[in-house]
């Protein structure tokens, strides 16, 4: 399916070192961040207190996160959970508060607005247990990247897993880049959006690559810059129409999602952008620089057609 097709091909490659390095500033830049300012992680991470509270009536899930902010915790996470009418409350841990304390605070405040509230939970997550959270999904990361990589290298060519790695761990270095620097909550959905992101990238990464390799076989006079160039005009009209669609979806839950979607479709909106230009321009480039040829996609038929040696094996191909 595409919306329109473009005749010429858009000469991508010829503006590859400019984009890189722009690419490669932009790196730069959210490892300083992420260093110098950190993440500003949420209460899964760090520990706090998590309550459930429960109203008579349809909870107003907005006036209780007001009322909470009022009280000066600026990093709060409120959301309806089970019925209508009963809400989660996550807390940051504070020195020298303890997790009873908060509570009562918290619960005073809610009361003096509506007396029917009533506390059904209330309990202290550890850091202990945020740690094990953090290197779990580190652990989860490490995974998704070695097993993205063992699938390029199986299925096309060790320089393009290389190629796709790179411009994949741009996209995701980026996006905990702006977190670092707007200091926006890190959560565990934003760490689900992260490898959802990774995942979407390698997806378009693939579509260029297989195409890259169809060129090859088909345009036998074209050069390695003008296959890419062909490979990238030719799925233009794919590209749009997929992350056109996905970006919609996305930003539906970006506006209209309340705050406990906000951050997680921020991370898919910032990866998107990210992995539509990191595949165009990082991915086919640096795998143009690692020196991709036609031989390098075409060998394993020719060696299935006959011996190696043989100057007439593969000559079908």
């Amino acid at each position: 399916m595409e919306f329109f097709k473009i005749r010429q091909d858009i000469p991508f490659m010829r503006h590859a070192l400019v984009f890189n390095i722009i690419s490669a500033t932009t790196f730069v830049l959210a490892v300083f961040f992420l260093f110098s300012r950190g993440l500003h992680l949420s209460v899964e991470f760090t520990g706090g207190t998590v309550m459930e509270v429960s109203y008579g009536q349809t909870a107003d899930v907005q006036g209780v996160r007001g009322i909470v902010a009022g009280l000066g915790y600026s990093d709060v996470l409120v959301q309806s959970f089970g019925t209508p009418r009963d809400v989660m409350i996550r807390l940051p841990a504070q020195k020298g508060v303890s997790s009873a304390q908060q509570s009562e605070r918290v619960m005073g405040a809610l009361k003096a607005v509506d007396a029917q509230v009533v506390l059904r939970r209330n309990e202290f997550v550890g850091p202990q247990v945020g740690e094990e959270l953090a290197q779990d999904g580190l652990k989860a990361l490490g995974v998704v990247i070695l097993g993205v990589m063992l699938y390029l290298a199986v299925r096309f060519e060790w320089k393009y897993a290389v190629a796709a790695i790179i411009a994949n761990l741009h996209d995701v270095v980026i996006i905990l880049g702006f977190f670092a620097f707007f200091q926006w909550e890190f959560s565990l959905s934003v760490l689900a959006a992260v490898l959802a992101v990774l995942g979407y990238s390698v997806n378009e990464s693939v579509v260029i690559f297989d195409r890259i390799r169809e060129n090859f076989r088909r345009y036998r006079k074209m050069n390695t810059v003008q296959v890419i160039d062909n490979a990238i005009t030719s799925t233009i009209s794919r590209t749009i129409i997929t992350h056109g669609c996905t970006q919609m979806m996305v930003l539906s839950m970006l506006l209209f999602g309340g705050p406990t979607l906000f951050y997680f479709a921020l991370a898919l909106t910032i990866g998107i952008l990210f992995g539509i230009y990191s595949s165009v321009f990082v991915a086919a480039a640096i795998a143009m620089w690692l020196g991709i040829r036609r031989e390098d996609l075409l060998k394993a038929s020719v060696k299935k057609d006959g011996d190696p040696s043989d100057p007439n094996a593969g000559a079908t191909v």
